[in-house]
Order: C-alpha cells, then structure tokens, then sequence
C-alpha cells in the first residue's frame, strides 16, 4: 500500500513539474514575442485541464497577433475561472475596445447589478470555502450556546450562529450560482470577421444586421446543429451558422 501511495505521489510530481517546465517554455516565447509559439504551446496544456491563468496568457498571446475574437474568447473563459481577476477585466475591456460593434447593453435593475457583482468577486471554489467555514463557524458558536451558562455567552453565540448560518447560505447560493456558469456555457464570441444574423435557419432567411469579430452573443436556441438563435446584450434576436462563433 505504501508503495502505491509513494507511486502516486512521484506520478504527480512529475506531472506537475512538467506542466511547469511546458509552461516556462510558453511564457519564454512569449517574452520573446514568438506568440504562435506560445498560442501551441498554451494551447497544449489546456488539453490537460481548465486554467484561469494559461486562457489569460493565451488570450494575451492572441492579442499580439491581432486575432481579437480568440483574445477575447480566452479572456471570457479565464473570467469564468477567475471572475475577479481585475487584469484579466482591463485585458477584456481593452479588447472590446479594439472591436467594430460597440455593446450598448440593455440597463439591468440596480440590485440584480449590484448582486451580479457581488458574486463574480470570488471563483467558486473560493465561494465554496466560505460556506464551509461558516458552517464551521455556525458549530462553533451553537457550541457556545448550549454549553454556557452565562446570558452573555449565549446571547453572543445565538447571534454569532444565526449571523454564520445566513452568510454560510449565501456563500454557498454563490458557489452554486458560478458552478452553473461553469456547467452550462451557453455564452458565445463571434470568431469570423463578419456574419450576418438572420431570421430564419436558413442561408435564404431574412438579412436582420451583421456582427463582427469578438462581439459576445448568448445562445437562445441550441437545438439545431448547424444554426444557432443568440441574443445580444441589447436584446437583438437572430439566427447565425455555428461555424462563426465558439462557446465560452
């Protein structure tokens, strides 16, 4: 058993050093402003797994070669990994600067745009951690409660429980609310120059506008395999080919 446990261990380490040597190749052509060198490279190791920080360099790396839709692509899906990253933001909006159509999105109540970014200050994992030590918390304080004798006590550690308890509940109404943006990706960045939104399925449907690179669009309708119904954020509707876009 314990040479399994060592097998294991060693197996991860070297995994792990070798990420990091990959990596250090990545960012050195980088630096050396070899960026499709990086974009391969970067691009390889995200076929290993999700990394906030490897679709940052790798949106910075695009960005550098004037692909702006893969730019921005990248830097949505580290914002999803790392949604209060603010580089990450600045990156983003920098971008979207560069773009041909300007977002003038449709106001949002005060309250669903205060909440919005209240939740995207923290990844889910770190919402995660939260809840679990105010649920930690919570005992503790419950602890307090029932095994003092003093008013003072009790009273404090009430409160301290009822207080952990609606915070615990939050965090993890948080953790859920960014866990079901990472699970259901229903957000797309327009990849091809140009293409027109129309009204029907069809190359024959009615011409409604046209979108360009790096422009953000959410999937209504995801039925069909060769056309999708978006939504822009100024509440336009229309049908494009999937081939011109690609899901955060």
């Amino acid at each position: 058993m314990k040479q399994y446990i060592t097998l294991i261990f060693a197996l991860f380490f070297v995994t792990s050093l070798s990420w990091a040597q990959t990596k250090a190749q990545a960012d050195s052509a980088y630096i050396n402003k070899d960026y499709a060198q990086a974009i391969e490279i970067y691009e390889s190791l995200l076929k290993q797994g999700e990394s906030g920080e490897i679709y940052y360099n790798l949106g910075n790396a695009y960005f550098k070669q004037d692909e702006l839709g893969r730019a921005i692509l990248n830097y949505e899906r580290a914002l999803l990994l790392q949604p209060g990253n603010n580089d990450v933001n600045a990156n983003l909006d920098i971008a979207r600067a560069k773009t041909v159509d300007k977002i003038n999105p449709n106001p949002e109540v005060f309250f669903v745009a205060w909440t919005r970014a209240l939740i995207n200050m923290l990844p889910v994992d770190t919402w995660g951690k939260w809840g679990i030590a105010l649920f930690l918390c919570a005992i503790a304080a419950l602890s307090v409660y029932f095994f003092t004798k003093g008013v003072k006590w009790r009273k404090t550690g009430f409160f301290i429980t009822l207080i952990s308890l609606i915070l615990c509940i939050i965090a993890n109404l948080f953790a859920f609310e960014q866990k079901g943006k990472l699970d259901h990706r229903n957000d797309a960045i327009v990849l091809s120059p140009s293409v027109t939104v129309r009204s029907t399925p069809s190359d024959e449907g009615t011409s409604l506008f046209v979108i360009h690179e790096g422009r953000k669009v959410s999937i209504k309708d995801n039925s069909m395999k060769e056309w999708k119904e978006i939504t822009l954020e100024d509440g336009k509707v229309g049908w494009i080919p999937v081939s011109a876009i690609e899901i955060i």
